[in-house]
């Protein structure tokens, strides 16, 4: 039992983090949001209990308040429902009722449940394993909730692929921003007299510990490094994914380190997952490569050897099932502690599908003003079931214009910068 109490922590964490900190969608009802997190440790203790009849009430009082919100607070709160309805399949499983325990299977994988491997592997099911139900109900969950099986599927790219790109820029460490962002923040004495990869992990800590990740926010209207950080402490407040990206990135570039932040995208066959991670990769010229940097979570990614590793390598070695490694200290905001398996081979396998670049790496990059054009790179696999159009245009109500090309060509995408 207390393994598998282990696994239903892990499982609603893990949940939640993607789908609210991670997710565009913003919270409006906070008072339901307190009682939520509070029936929701009365419903996993009721699970611990298994005891139906006071799990059942808990239920209902609280589909009673949840259908009282408004649509847009339903879809920021639907993982508690999702995982009330799963654990109380659990439940009625482990009771031995297996008709009631696949009726709120099915409710949970309605709610929007996908979790393909945890279902597979959670022994709280077994008594309904073997029933055809939830064969039938599980069997779909593959293709959009088994993130390393669709990940494996979509290996190969198209290195021939020769539609026309723009090529990626690095604004220099000379230009007046840049200067101005390093001497005010010290960055020089931040980064410390290390090597190279030494500056570029200090500077990562830096960023990690100073601005809390805040994924239930849009980060502030203007996005560049000083401006994000100042507003961030003015008002109490973190930043999104990439929001610190941003930051980080900025940091580089004022150091002399070429850099860039790569919005990480799913397959999302089905158009329901609105999550996407944004990292960063940073060019080490002793090493003649780019390197994973993630200011979320803290992380950089390692070979069995030791060796850092590259976004393009971590995504080949996930899809060749060949050893990965994280470093020990990775965490969310010093609260959670992360783990290779949840890190890598569920969150970011679901997020390595589709990978998103802006092409000019520059100061205040993505702040919107009129007559601005940003343009961005998508690389695809061939797997993908939209290649078209090849070039995206659209203007933001801002006045500013954006323009994504698509590209099948890994080698385009993961150029290196010129020196």
């Amino acid at each position: 039992m207390e393994k598998n109490k282990t696994m239903k922590k892990r499982s609603f964490t893990l949940l939640l983090i993607m789908f609210t900190l991670f997710s565009a969608a913003k919270a409006t009802d906070k008072g339901f949001e307190d009682y939520a997190k509070h029936q929701q440790g009365l419903l996993v203790s009721a699970y611990e209990k298994r005891d139906v009849n006071a799990y059942s009430k808990l239920l209902d009082d609280f589909l009673d308040k949840y259908n009282r919100l408004a649509p847009a607070d339903q879809k920021v709160y639907v993982p508690y429902l999702i995982d009330a309805y799963y654990n109380f399949s659990c439940t009625w499983s482990l009771n031995g009722n297996k008709a009631m325990a696949i009726n709120y299977l099915e409710k949970a994988i309605k709610a929007g449940y996908m979790d393909y491997s945890h279902i597979s592997e959670d022994s709280d099911l077994d008594n309904i394993r073997n029933e055809a139900a939830f064969v039938s109900l599980i069997k779909p969950l593959r293709g959009v909730g088994d993130y390393l099986y669709i990940i494996q599927k979509a290996g190969a790219y198209n290195s021939a692929d020769n539609r026309p790109l723009p090529a990626f820029t690095y604004q220099g460490a000379e230009n007046p921003d840049l200067a101005i962002l390093r001497k005010t923040l010290h960055l020089d004495s931040i980064a410390g007299t290390g090597n190279e990869v030494s500056k570029v992990i200090n500077l990562l800590y830096w960023i990690h510990n100073l601005v809390p990740h805040d994924g239930n926010h849009e980060n502030p209207t203007v996005k560049n490094a000083l401006s994000m950080i100042n507003q961030c402490k003015k008002e109490n407040r973190g930043l999104n994914c990439r929001g610190l990206a941003t930051v980080l990135n900025e940091c580089y570039l004022s150091m002399g380190i070429k850099s860039r932040f790569v919005t990480c995208l799913p397959k999302d066959s089905l158009h329901i997952d609105n999550d996407c991670h944004v990292i960063n990769m940073v060019y080490i010229n002793s090493l003649k490569k780019w390197i994973w940097i993630d200011p979320t979570f803290c992380a950089y990614v390692m070979d069995d050897k030791g060796g850092l590793l590259s976004i393009e390598e971590v995504r080949e070695r996930i899809v060749d099932n060949k050893p990965l490694i994280i470093n020990p200290d990775a965490n969310w905001n010093h609260k959670n502690s992360e783990t290779k398996d949840a890190y890598l081979y569920h969150y970011m396998a679901k997020n390595l599908y589709r990978l998103e670049c802006g092409v000019s790496s520059e100061y205040d990059a993505e702040t919107r003003s009129p007559g601005k054009v940003v343009k961005y790179v998508v690389l695809l696999p061939l797997e993908y079931f939209k290649q078209k159009p090849d070039k995206i245009e659209s203007l933001n109500p801002t006045g500013t214009s954006y323009i994504t090309y698509n590209t099948n060509n890994p080698d385009a995408f993961w150029a290196a910068p010129e020196k």
